[in-house]
């Protein structure tokens, strides 16, 4: 491939998950996946390592020639992305790949179709697909969350991650973050909502127990419960981030992940509980590219480390 020619190719990306691995070419002129190359394939996060990386490898291969040869990589921490060494230690996902280097092994599986791989947090990709091409875009600051099991953060100014100094939480990620001196994920994550419905409906078997989606549906039925499980967690998700965003003087809060679907529950809440304490309240914006946003975002992420 000429040097013209890569500079018009497309950017190969991974979008690494819990349960599912996408791999797809991206036009970064564009801002946009091509349709007919995206590749979604079950992942198992428990498997041995070796089994891991042949699975990344298998769904990567499957995209056709003729891409560039600098991968984008969105990968959940805890995760060292400068060396591109696992450290899942005790999080009971990807454990196998604790202080594994997932870059050379995933390069040796893909041998002459990758020369570098550039990992990014999958958050970080997600919130630098929003600013390219969804709801950050215009906003010199923003803060972007996915919201599914746990709560996924990037604050970003001027389409970068910022993830040092004392405008942002430690890492720059609000996983960490208590509310009510209770941990936030404690309250606002897919088991929080649901064992929080679970108190309030005095459910007599766990095997009843309604997953978030049913939960939502519950709540648009007038069940008091499911609505106040809603409002319970993202007001107390507001409220930890009203500082944070204040300090940060973010002009815009946008919202994706699987949760993010109850858009109409999750909406007042969280505006409520940022109210609070930010002035004057961030604009909370529903993400335009829920699904595409990593791979958009992390295409641009290898793009600029001369990808």
């Amino acid at each position: 491939m000429t040097d013209a020619e890569r500079t018009h190719a497309p950017i190969p990306v991974l979008d690494i998950g819990g349960t599912h691995v996408t791999a797809a070419l991206v036009d970064p002129a564009a801002n946009r996946p091509l349709s007919s190359s995206v590749i979604r394939r079950p992942l198992d996060s428990h498997a041995p390592a070796a089994g891991i990386l042949d699975a990344l490898a298998l769904a990567a291969v499957e995209l056709p020639a003729g891409h560039r040869l600098c991968w984008g990589v969105a990968m959940p921490g805890p995760f060292d992305y400068d060396t591109g060494i696992g450290r899942f230690t005790g999080i009971g996902k990807f454990e196998s790949l604790s202080g594994v280097d997932v870059g050379a092994g995933l390069r040796q599986r893909l041998g002459h179709r990758a020369e570098r791989l550039c990992f990014l947090n999958d958050a970080d990709a997600f919130a630098l697909g929003e600013y390219r091409a969804g709801a950050a875009a215009g906003h010199e600051r923003a803060v972007c969350l996915t919201l599914g099991t746990g709560v996924g953060s990037s604050f970003l100014r001027k389409g970068l991650p910022v993830h040092d100094g004392p405008q942002v939480p430690p890492g720059g990620h609000v996983h960490r973050l208590t509310v009510r001196h209770v941990p936030l994920e404690e309250m606002v994550s897919r088991r929080a909502i649901r064992a929080h419905y679970a108190r309030l409906a005095t459910l007599p078997d766990d095997r009843l127990l309604p997953d978030v989606h049913e939960i939502a549906a519950l709540a648009r039925q007038g069940s008091t419960a499911a609505s106040e499980a809603f409002r319970y967690a993202f007001d107390a998700l507001g409220q930890a981030l009203a500082p944070w965003i204040a300090r940060f003087h973010a002009t815009a809060v946008v919202v994706g992940g699987s949760v993010a679907q109850s858009w109409d529950l999750i909406h007042p809440a969280l505006s409520t509980g940022l109210a609070q304490a930010a002035e004057p309240a961030p604009r909370v914006l529903a993400a335009r590219q829920p699904a595409e946003a990593p791979l958009i975002g992390a295409a641009h992420w290898a793009q600029g480390r001369g990808g």
